[in-house]
């Protein structure tokens, strides 16, 4: 008898590392290989080329092709492993109701306001001076390469920035987190709320900002249980869709008005409106947990990574 082998939680954890690994590499190369052919400049010179204003529109593309092979892929990949159809394995499924998407826009708002408050108690946590000194230059990288990317002359370049900044990160982040590695996490610890946590501070450490964690955790929390809650990880996307749509809005608003960029996206909220606002989302989240329980009820439409789920 030919009997199939089952892919442990570790081993799956493992291939999705390995994966993100592989096409990370992949990714840089190609990055260095299409900057050198499209901007004509030496390889160790396409970065640095890709942060200018007059380069946007590559760099976008370039980061949308990245973040499809090191985000999309791995857990893709993982998904067709474990079983023939990869997509309902990573919770692409149509069952929804118009409640679950009002819930969600709600949420999306209040979460913004506790990502807000949480940024500005980031900043408040100290930091020994040489972690400071490195953290404020890692941050100054980030905001290097945001910058030339928000740039936003007209509603052509919104438009395209809404794509590849809000739409295209928000599918690739959320199967990866949400559909792989969240699933992961909660059937390997038996545990839900520790598997999302570990989920949302592994969200949150791949962008590599110290002083923007504690908001990303946060938000990182608020996927995992949109996607936990309703099996759905369109909706989850439709939150972080939402959530990167608000930001590209504000800064090419801020832009039409003449207000520096950099100013805008240093913008954070009183903590006391975190308090609210967490309050709210635990009022907001009963009533979408009873929306999603409802639809799932009918719909029977199961995510299962477990063990027992054998290689295809």
């Amino acid at each position: 008898m030919n009997q199939k082998q089952a892919l442990t939680y570790p081993a799956q954890f493992a291939f999705l590392l390995g994966f993100m690994g592989v096409f990370m590499i992949l990714s840089a190369l190609l990055t260095g290989f299409l900057g050198t052919v499209f901007l004509q400049v030496p390889y160790i010179q396409v970065i640095k080329e890709m942060n200018l204003p007059q380069h946007a529109n590559f760099a976008r593309g370039i980061n949308t092709l990245a973040s499809f092979l090191t985000f999309f892929l791995p857990a893709f990949i993982l998904a067709r492993l474990l079983q023939k159809n990869p997509f309902s394995q990573l919770g692409f499924h149509a069952n929804m109701s118009s409640k679950q998407v009002l819930w969600v826009v709600i949420i999306t708002f209040a979460s913004m306001v506790l990502s807000g408050a949480l940024g500005e108690l980031n900043e408040q946590i100290p930091l020994p001076a040489n972690l400071f000194k490195k953290a404020k230059e890692l941050e100054e990288v980030y905001k290097t390469s945001m910058m030339g990317m928000v740039k936003m002359k007209n509603n052509a370049d919104y438009g395209l920035a809404i794509l590849v900044l809000a739409a295209a990160p928000a599918l690739f982040e959320e199967v990866l987190f949400r559909g792989g590695f969240q699933q992961v996490f909660i059937g390997w610890t038996k545990k839900p709320v520790t598997g999302i946590i570990i989920t949302s501070v592994l969200f949150s450490a791949v962008h590599f900002s110290y002083f923007g964690f504690l908001p990303r955790v946060a938000l990182g929390m608020v996927l995992g249980l949109i996607f936990f809650y309703s099996k759905n990880i369109w909706l989850s996307v439709l939150l972080h869709f939402l959530n990167n749509a608000f930001i590209v809005t504000q800064l090419y608003a801020a832009s039409k008005k003449g207000i520096s960029i950099e100013k805008t996206m240093d913008e954070s909220m009183p903590i006391w409106w975190g308090v609210v606002a967490l309050a709210v989302l635990l009022i907001l989240f009963h009533s979408f947990r009873k929306e999603s329980a409802l639809i799932l009820a009918t719909s029977q439409t199961p995510i299962d990574s477990t063990p027992e789920n054998p290689l295809s």
